[in-house]
């Protein structure tokens, strides 16, 4: 049986369609078309607080009225800067309503990293938390953000928390006051005095609506450009693979983030589309509190990563909790151990905790394991509806069931290119008899039965606790360091994260740098999880005929127990 037989569909549950119809519809409208379905049904709930769909898409109005009479129009670049709050929620639809691109910015980038995707993308309106305003302080003037809008914890909070949150930040010495005025608005005020009748926008299928940075196949972050059609199409995707979902009665763990694509979509864009209630994990490191939200709101759908899973497996806490109320969980960024997702469906009485696989270019899913059908151990499961996908040699030809090539995968929910670099969107995406492919840089398998395997990773990239590493970044930091001759990031085993960046470096003559030093160094110019946790001296790294570090061949002495480390 050869590759384009497309074998995955014998198993398909029953209910799960082939194909889904290509959407033709904004991102935006799975909110409004669930708020006039479900108007008084829960929405959201963060830390006591709720909000109603109806509620919620009057929000959405409002701020997309109150970010066109700010001058922001159709188009205009608007980055979100915001954990997993109400607030995130109303941003992301409010600027697509008002036909933006939303930029999804991490929380935990660092005021270097921050300037690189400010400029790199445009972005004129910056919506950030009020403890993230030092760092934009920082940049302010490198940047080309004309508008800031701020919000914080309290403002999603009911009384009397949200007097009582302040207080405690500043006892904690982490309260940051932020002064409106100038290109600085405070969220809140500005939305209250906005009615929710936002001009009307035309936004079509295939408008840009989403910049989420990647390092794609080479490890330099950019901008995938993910329409409205393909966040649609993958969100519906997700819809259909999970047939005895029930619209209007789910309840969905929003543990990961949103400005993950993989949580945007699993979580947040998932949710609105059926009508499920989000409960909001402020801090999904806090198991214990975690297991309490499970407990008080019995949510039904748990889309999570396999440090999350594996934290709740071995938490001292969990025996005391009922989790039976998870009936289905689909695993991605990172590869499921086969113990945790057995001790996971053990713990729970039998939650489906399957393994997915994706990547931001697909907005972001393209595999998974039917969630109560056959699933097969190790694999990644099989295609999607309407994704097709080939494993091909280095011609970008299918070779025979079984062997090892490169992944390729089509369908509605490939991006249409790299932000401002076609040349590195050449290098990703191909035509193939008439259908756009994208080239994942994962080396994998298909077995007779349509199952996928990944079998290596022909990108360097390291993924620690569910967050993509790129090399490159880490070592571009250590080469600023004035004692550093040559340095090498690569990713060592790590029993909790899955894999920990450990950085191979190379001393200049006659100088030194203690590890503590240069942990500090790299803190101080990285997002916490990208700092190496392990550093090993070299006096020289080993090199190609011309020169090139061999990363690959560091790798795999990192993963060798005899490898050393300081």
């Amino acid at each position: 049986m050869g590759q384009t037989d497309k074998p995955w569909f014998q198993h398909y549950e029953r209910g799960v369609p082939h194909d889904i119809p290509a959407p033709e519809r904004a991102i935006h409208t799975l909110l409004e078309r669930t708020a006039e379905r479900y108007p008084a049904r829960a929405a959201i709930t963060f830390l006591g607080a709720s909000l109603t769909f109806r509620q919620l898409w009057q929000d959405v109005q409002r701020f997309a009225a109150a970010l066109q009479a700010m001058g922001v129009r159709p188009g205009e670049r608007v980055s979100i800067m915001l954990p997993n709050c109400p607030q995130f929620v109303t941003a992301f639809y409010g600027a697509a309503l008002a036909g933006a691109v939303v930029v999804n910015t991490s929380p935990l980038y660092v005021a270097r990293e921050l300037e690189h995707q400010l400029q790199d993308s445009g972005s004129e309106t910056l919506i950030m938390l009020d403890a993230f305003f030092p760092r934009y302080q920082e940049i302010a003037e490198n940047v080309p953000v004309k508008r800031v809008i701020v919000t914080g914890i309290q403002d999603a909070l009911p009384f009397p928390k949200n007097v009582l949150y302040p207080v405690r930040e500043r006892l904690r010495g982490n309260w940051v006051p932020v002064r409106s005025g100038g290109r600085v608005f405070d969220m809140k005020r500005v939305m209250r005095r906005t009615a929710p009748r936002p001009t009307p926008v035309t936004v079509r299928p295939d408008d840009l609506a989403l910049l989420q940075y990647t390092g794609g196949t080479t490890g330099v972050p950019k901008g995938a450009m993910l329409t409205h059609r393909n966040l649609v199409a993958n969100c519906e995707q997700a819809r259909a693979w999970l047939p005895g979902l029930k619209d209007g009665q789910e309840v969905v763990l929003a543990a990961i983030p949103f400005f993950h694509v993989y949580g945007m979509t699993t979580a947040m864009n998932l949710a609105m589309l059926t009508g499920a209630t989000l409960v909001m994990v402020p801090n999904p490191r806090d198991v214990k509190m975690l297991l309490g939200l499970v407990e008080q709101y019995k949510p039904t759908l748990f889309p999570g990563v396999p440090t999350m899973y594996n934290a709740i497996n071995n938490h001292p806490e969990t025996p005391k909790h009922n989790l039976t109320s998870i009936r289905a969980c689909i695993s991605g960024s990172a590869p499921l151990p086969l113990e945790t997702a057995r001790r996971f469906r053990e713990i729970t009485h039998g939650a489906n905790l399957v393994e997915g696989y994706g990547l931001t270019e697909a907005s972001p899913i393209t595999h998974a394991n039917p969630v109560f059908g056959e699933q097969i151990e190790g694999s990644i499961g099989v295609p999607f509806p309407s994704v097709d996908a080939l494993i091909v040699n280095e011609q970008g030809q299918p070779v025979p069931t079984g062997e090892v090539g490169e992944l390729w995968v089509a369908g509605p929910n490939i991006m249409r290119g790299y932000w401002q670099r076609p040349d590195e969107s050449a290098k990703v995406l191909f035509e193939r008899e008439g259908r756009t492919w994208l080239a994942t840089g994962d080396m994998a398998t298909m077995d007779d039965g349509g199952y996928f395997r990944i079998v290596d990773r022909k990108k360097d990239l390291i993924i620690a606790g569910g967050y993509n590493i790129y090399p490159r970044e880490v070592e571009e930091v250590l080469y600023q360091h004035p004692a550093i001759l040559e340095a090498a990031a690569v990713g060592a085993p790590d029993p909790h994260r899955g894999e920990t960046v450990r950085a191979y470096v190379v001393f200049k003559p006659g100088m030194s740098v203690t590890w503590d030093e240069l942990n500090t160094f790299c803190r101080e110019r990285l997002s916490p999880y990208k700092v190496p946790r392990q550093f090993e001296r070299r006096d020289e790294l080993p090199k190609t005929a011309v020169g090139k570090v061999l990363r690959r061949q560091l790798a795999e002495e990192a993963r060798t127990p005899s490898s050393r480390s300081a």
